[in-house]
């Protein structure tokens, strides 16, 4: 329909006005889409193939084309609440609730033609074009009216363009209204008071309105109206969305219904729009399933004249956006896919699955089927199978490759459906292969390079294997060491400096026969130890064991360099000889410095003959960290002579 009126229940508060109009181009943000805060109504032109929404909250009017796009705007429609169009698709016509005024503007350029005052400070409110005038409806809850201007007056003779009560005693509020291209002389009005839903149909063709059906608001056919619409080529009018009511002899009687809506559209073409709560569903004239479902929380919605497309004003985290529906003729099937979870190579499976659709589809439909697998990653076309009556089909196939083979079904679509597409996947077996790595457990000095070798048995295709290092500690990241297909033998092989303990893993990726295969192994890395003794006076034997000799008065300084890591600690072990054997004389953890040295002073025992022994240790997970392994550095012998 052109014009389209919801009720102040789908309105936002006003939260701007102006009383100065500016026309904004979009220019180059023409890409964007047109958006409001507040949905201040939604009129299409078919000429201009444009598309105008008001937005009540900033007084602003944006224009936008067919693809819901951004193309021109206007502000300072102070509180605007309805749009309508005239039927050559020149003007476009406002209702400014605010102002009190229905402002004209030039359809093609938003500038502004005329304004013309409205005598009320109830509206207007809602705004149709019939019968070459312009009709709107103002008042409150209680009491209201229709009124009219006529564009066709000249300003210069003195005859005011606004008429106001042209349907007194009628109307309780401000009323909905709606008109019909293919009746232009008639006007749909629904009112939206307290306690009613009283509904007329006027005759506004001619000097005054003249009432072709009236209900009296006893609430025997509506439960209250929200939206009305005229019904294309019919004496009936579409309330809320979903009852369908006719007039004739002066009254309205209730004749059929649509499945539960709130508010619809209906196009020249005499297909349904309905919203109902996140959908927008198209209907046939009196059908009860839908031709077409969208998703879309629409709070208004119109259709384009030439039927081609629904625009609705969807609900967006900052308001409302205009999103185009297109194709609202054709029917969506539904589409299903099963195949089997798992499968064997080589061996034959079935898959099945249903076209249907809410509007019947072509007899013995041809589905299009792709299989996609490690072989095809792009996929091949696998011959067609046909949809039996009732829209089962199934087809067999042995699948060539293993791993996750994709079935993809697709109907191309016909004249009455949209095409559809589903898949659905297998894991067909591949063969386990053999891979090794050696080194696992093994222990390894300081900065020595190891070679770790993989080895791949036998496979399909796919030769190369993949060699990682993840050193310990979340410093260090997982290092590809090495890829490359293995020698004759079967055999490749990496080297890694190890400073640290060290997760190295073979991975084969497997091929469209053998399944993918990882091995690890673990090898583990001393740190570097070595301790410098200061203070004594000479070095000497005892026995076949050689001594460092300190006064017994003087402390000896013992020095340990020790493979930095941060945060650890080197552990001090103190043994003490005495009657033929060394005893633990304790043993405590000192930090290292950044410089990897730890320094430790021995106080003198203060009297001669003692021997002692140090060692320093770094201890997995008790040194401060993990990262390498247990490591004991030498003995260091001391004697405290006289």
């Amino acid at each position: 329909m052109r014009t389209r009126s919801i009720s102040t229940a789908t309105a936002l508060a006003v939260l701007f006005s102006s009383a100065a109009l500016s026309v904004v181009a979009a220019g180059s943000a023409s890409a964007a889409s047109a958006t409001v805060i507040s949905p201040g109504g939604v009129v299409v032109d078919g000429v201009l193939k444009r598309v105008f929404v008001g937005d009540r909250s900033t007084g602003k009017i944006v224009a936008a084309d067919y693809t819901g796009a951004l193309v021109d705007s206007v502000s300072g429609v102070s509180g605007v609440s309805g749009l309508a169009v005239s039927d050559d698709g020149a003007t476009l016509y406002a209702a400014a609730e605010d102002s009190h005024e229905i402002v004209a503007l030039d359809a093609a350029t938003l500038d502004v033609r005329a304004r013309y005052a409205v005598a009320t400070d109830t509206g207007p409110r809602h705004i149709a074009f019939a019968g070459g005038k312009v009709w709107f409806s103002y008042g409150d809850q209680w009491d209201g009216d229709l009124g009219s201007v006529d564009p066709a007056v000249d300003p210069a003779s003195g005859t005011d363009a606004v008429a106001l009560g042209q349907f007194s005693s009628k109307v309780w509020g401000p009323a909905l209204l709606d008109t019909d291209p293919s009746a232009p002389g008639l006007l749909a009005i629904g009112e939206t008071g307290l306690s009613t839903d009283s509904m007329a149909v006027v005759d506004v063709s001619g000097t005054t309105p003249q009432l072709l059906a009236w209900h009296n608001g006893d609430y025997t056919l509506n439960d209250g109206i929200g939206d009305i619409d005229l019904v294309p080529g019919a004496s009936q009018v579409l309330v809320n969305g979903a009852q369908r009511d006719a007039y004739a002899d002066g009254k309205f009687t209730a004749a059929g219904t649509y499945p539960s809506g709130q508010r619809a559209d209906i196009a020249a073409n005499g297909l349904v729009a309905q919203v109902n709560g996140t959908k927008v569903a198209v209907y046939r004239p009196g059908a009860a399933q839908p031709l077409r479902t969208y998703a879309a929380n629409a709070a208004d919605l119109t259709w384009a004249p030439d039927s081609s497309r629904i625009f609705a004003l969807v609900g967006t985290s900052g308001g409302y956006a205009l999103k185009a529906l297109t194709d609202p003729t054709l029917n969506v099937p539904s589409l299903t896919v099963n195949a089997p979870s798992t499968a064997t190579r080589g061996k034959q499976l079935t898959v099945t699955g249903k076209l249907s659709a809410t509007v019947p589809l072509p007899s013995g439909a041809s589905l299009q089927v792709t299989r996609t697998d490690l072989e095809s990653p792009s996929g091949k076309a696998l011959a067609s199978t046909k949809v039996k009556a009732d829209g089962s089909y199934a087809f067999a196939d042995t699948p060539p490759a293993g791993g996750t083979v994709t079935y993809k079904v697709a109907y191309s679509g016909d004249a009455g459906h949209t095409a559809v597409s589903a898949s659905d996947k297998v894991a067909v077996s591949r063969t386990k292969p053999t891979l090794t790595l050696n080194k696992n457990g093994n222990v390894y000095n300081y900065g020595s390079d190891v070679s770790f070798t993989a080895h791949l048995g036998s496979t399909y295709k796919n030769r190369t294997v993949e060699i990682w290092a993840n050193p310990f500690g979340g410093d260090k990241p997982n290092k590809l060491l090495k890829t490359g297909k293995v020698n004759s033998s079967g055999n490749i092989s990496a080297t890694v400096d190890m400073t640290r303990d060290t997760e190295v893993t073979a991975v084969f990726k497997g091929d469209a026969r053998t399944a993918p295969r990882t091995v690890k192994s673990t090898a583990y890395a001393r740190v570097k130890i070595s301790t410098a003794v200061s203070k004594h006076y000479k070095t000497a034997k005892i026995g076949s064991t050689s001594y460092y000799w300190f006064h017994k008065s003087t402390d000896p300084v013992l020095t340990t360099t020790m493979t930095y890591y941060k945060g650890r600690d080197q552990r001090f072990d103190l043994q003490v000889y005495s009657g033929g054997k060394w005893y633990s004389a304790g043993s405590q953890y000192f930090p290292l410095g950044t410089n990897g040295k730890s320094a430790v002073r021995l106080e003198a025992p203060g009297k001669s003959g003692i021997k002692a022994r140090m060692r320093s240790v770094y201890v997995n997970g008790s040194s401060g960290d993990n990262v390498n392994t247990t490591t004991y550095g030498p003995w260091k012998y001391l004697y405290f002579s006289s």
